[in-house]
């Protein structure tokens, strides 16, 4: 691969003229699809294979306009007197009267009709539900807005009035706040490693370029199938940072190669071909743990991992290409300019790594002391993980403060925790409509059951529905129990099945908590497997994997102290105090665990490097470490300035999910790969390199190190000179 790669630098430095066309008509070609009429969905936000999706589309079949589990289309106004007294009809008519005046509401219910009456016990709140029509992406804002405005007058009037349900879109916007501030920090933090204004633009430019690609790509794909309108922020999200990062290793290792004195387009080649390699290895890992999601079998995680895998793999091929080419236009101007008159490397390095030396140097020297240390306070860190509480939405809205979660609060206090959130229970039989009322005694008997109403049995008398109101929450335990008891109750011909957006929430959690588990074997497998056939050894990967599965307990414990328990809560624009969603854990899992694997195949590869040339394990670790730590603390840097962007943003989604990265990434790059690896390589010495000889046979050899190149270097030292003589004198003159 090495040797193939080198090519690819080569051809496309040798054509960059070419390169820049082919990525310019790429742009056009996606954006063009784009530009044809984007379409944003709920991204497949169900589970067609569940119990309770495969009983609302039989009850669609029964009774038909009743199999959609979703409110989108409807607010609830929420009236109440604020003294205690009865609220009457005369006091709410004019509140009444001015929602019917909103722009496409159809109906507005009464709240006092004796033949569907939606008033407290205690007579002091009433609720209206408000039903739209011909709703579009662009009135939707200013329509809720109206309603609010309704409630406002109310208020005024006299009277307690919050807004409850939400009609409008929660997506995220793409190429905003949160982008801009990751770019630029990333832009700061290249501009200091490199030290070189022109180094820096043109990684960034090429992540950038990347990243429209990519994204471009997929809005083109939402114009054949809708997608969810979280998925592009998620795209640019891992397609941005890992973007910057793969630049930074190859055009780190072209300014290597120049200072030791290669020729430019040698120079960009040897690059390809070693640091490429890495990232050829490391962005397939990425892709595939993103790819992989789809194993789940849930519309949406199959949808967002499969758009940031193809801007994962159009980052990859960006700067296999596209770097390659800006390279050769920039010569020596890559370098540092004190460097551009031949200062040597030594004395750059001398400069510049002097806080990481000693730091590698401590880490070598006391080992087992460190390595314990390391792992303990990655436990600590893990603890909040304990309690993490997952759900697919919050009830009421992820704003404590908001009219919604007002509303929602004020109609559970006054109607009963589950009033808002009843489970659909559909009899199928010959016998069901004969049976309801047997049916509904016995559900009345189960525990935390407030109520059962029948809804509606078929003229056949072959099915029924049946209206059970639990007495907790639809996100608490024992509405979870409830369902499972329900499940469980039979009756001699007569099938019973839970449905309704409660029961459908409870079983996709449910899939999604199993999904994480067995996702996380798999993720670990693969991690095992690749690591062996690339460094040769059983307890590398071990401690990589091990080191893996602490970096991503941090990343869980870090987000539950933040956004579930509340601490720090007042640092991030995002509500604090919710559940934390329920699909967030698996797509930490898989995001996390192929950057991690970056971290490990760009440090551990030189060690790996050095080591095979002879150097004791301690000296091995000392030459790697020295020789990647600044590129690998630079990108770990870049990594953390695009994930905290995100994690300012104001919607829980993406904010916990940046969170989550960021000290996922800081806790991988900064502890596990930079002192827990080092520290065990040192402490189990030759050891750490051992593979069974029977096993090295059948496994298949990677050249992720550029071994290849060096042997073609070797055999053929008269060729490769004399180009790389050539093509450092095209270079220079630019500099």
């Amino acid at each position: 691969m090495a040797r193939l790669l080198y090519r690819l630098g080569v051809a496309s430095a040798r054509r960059r003229g070419l390169v820049l066309l082919v990525w310019a008509l790429v742009a056009v070609a996606v954006g063009a699809g784009a530009a044809t009429g984007m379409k944003f969905g709920d991204g497949g936000f169900s589970m067609p294979g569940s119990e309770s999706s495969r009983a609302l589309e039989r009850m669609g079949t029964y009774f038909p306009g009743t199999g959609s589990s979703s409110d989108q289309d409807s607010l609830q106004l929420v009236l109440s007197t604020r003294d205690g007294s009865p609220l009457t009809v005369g006091a709410a008519r004019t509140a009444l009267a001015e929602a019917r005046k909103v722009p496409h509401v159809s109906s507005v219910s009464n709240p006092f009709d004796p033949q569907r009456p939606y008033v407290s016990a205690d007579r002091t709140t009433a609720v209206a539900t408000l039903t739209f029509t011909g709703l579009t992406d662009d009135d939707t804002e200013a329509t809720y807005d109206r309603v609010v405005a309704v409630a406002e007058q109310a208020r005024t009037a006299g009277l307690n009035a919050e807004v409850g349900g939400s009609i409008e879109a929660m997506g995220a916007e793409v190429g905003g706040v949160s982008e801009i501030v990751g770019v630029l920090l990333s832009f700061v933090v290249l501009l200091v490693t490199y030290g070189s204004l022109v180094a820096a633009g043109a990684n960034i430019l090429v992540a950038l370029v990347g990243v429209l690609v990519g994204i471009l790509g997929v809005l083109a794909f939402s114009a054949l199938h809708p997608i969810s309108s979280t998925t592009p922020t998620l795209a640019v999200m891992i397609g941005l940072a890992v973007g910057i990062d793969y630049s930074l290793f190859i055009l780190a290792r072209v300014r290597n190669e120049l200072r030791e004195g290669r020729g430019l387009e040698d120079a960009i080649g040897r690059a390809a071909g070693t640091a490429g390699s890495a990232v050829v290895f490391a962005g397939t890992t990425v892709i595939i743990a993103l790819a992989g999601l789809s194993v789940v079998r849930i519309g949406f995680l199959t949808e967002m991992g499969l758009a940031a895998a193809a801007t994962v793999a159009v980052a990859v091929l960006m700067a296999l290409t596209l770097l390659p080419a800006l390279a050769r236009f920039m010569g020596t101007r890559v370098l540092p300019r004190r460097e551009r008159g031949g200062a040597s490397h030594a004395q750059a390095r001398a400069t510049r790594l002097t806080f990481l030396d000693r730091w590698i140097r401590v880490v070598v020297r006391r080992p087992g002391l460190i390595a314990v240390t390391v792992v303990v306070g990655l436990l600590a860190l893990s603890v909040p993980i304990l309690s993490m509480k997952t759900a697919l939405t919050t009830p009421g809205g992820e704003d404590p403060a908001s009219t919604q979660r007002a509303a929602y609060d004020l109609i559970a206090e006054k109607f009963g925790a589950g009033s808002q959130s009843p489970l659909i229970v559909l009899l199928e039989g010959d016998g069901a409509g004969g049976q309801v009322a047997e049916v509904t005694a016995a559900l009345g008997r189960l525990p935390d059951v407030a109520a059962v109403d029948p809804a509606g049995v078929t003229k056949s008398g072959g099915a029924a529905l049946l209206r059970v109101i639990p007495e907790s929450g639809p996100i608490d335990d024992s509405t979870y129990e409830l369902v499972h008891s329900i499940r469980g109750v039979t009756f001699a011909g007569v099938q019973l099945s839970v449905t309704g957006q409660t029961a459908i929430d409870i079983d996709l959690n449910h899939a999604l908590r199993q999904a994480l588990i067995v996702y996380l074997v798999l993720v670990v497998g693969l991690s095992l497997l690749l690591l062996i056939v690339l460094f040769r050894s059983l307890l590398v990967p071990l401690m990589a994997t091990l080191g893996f599965l602490l970096s991503l307990g941090t990343a869980f414990g870090v987000t539950v102290a933040v956004f579930q328990w509340g601490w720090l809560s007042g640092l991030f624009a995002a509500p604090a105090g919710n559940p934390i969603l329920s699909f967030v854990p698996i797509l930490i899992v898989g995001i996390l665990f192929g950057l991690a694997m970056d971290y490990q195949v760009f440090l551990v590869s030189r060690i790996h490097e050095a080591h095979r040339k002879g150097l004791t394990p301690a000296e091995s670790v000392l030459d790697g470490f020295g020789r990647t730590a600044v590129v690998v603390a630079a990108a770990a840097l870049i990594m953390t300035s695009v994930f905290g962007s995100f994690a300012i943003a104001p919607m829980s989604i993406i904010a916990s999910i940046g969170l989550a990265l960021t000290a996922g990434v800081l806790a991988d790059a900064f502890v596990v790969r930079m002192i827990l690896v080092p520290a065990l390589l040192a402490l189990l010495g030759e050891r750490a390199w051992w593979m069974p000889r029977g096993l090295d046979r059948i496994l298949p050899h990677i050249d992720a190190e550029g071994q290849s190149l060096t042997v073609s270097a070797t055999a053929g030292s008269a060729a490769a000179p004399a180009v790389a003589h050539g093509a450092h004198a095209a270079g220079g003159h630019r500099g």
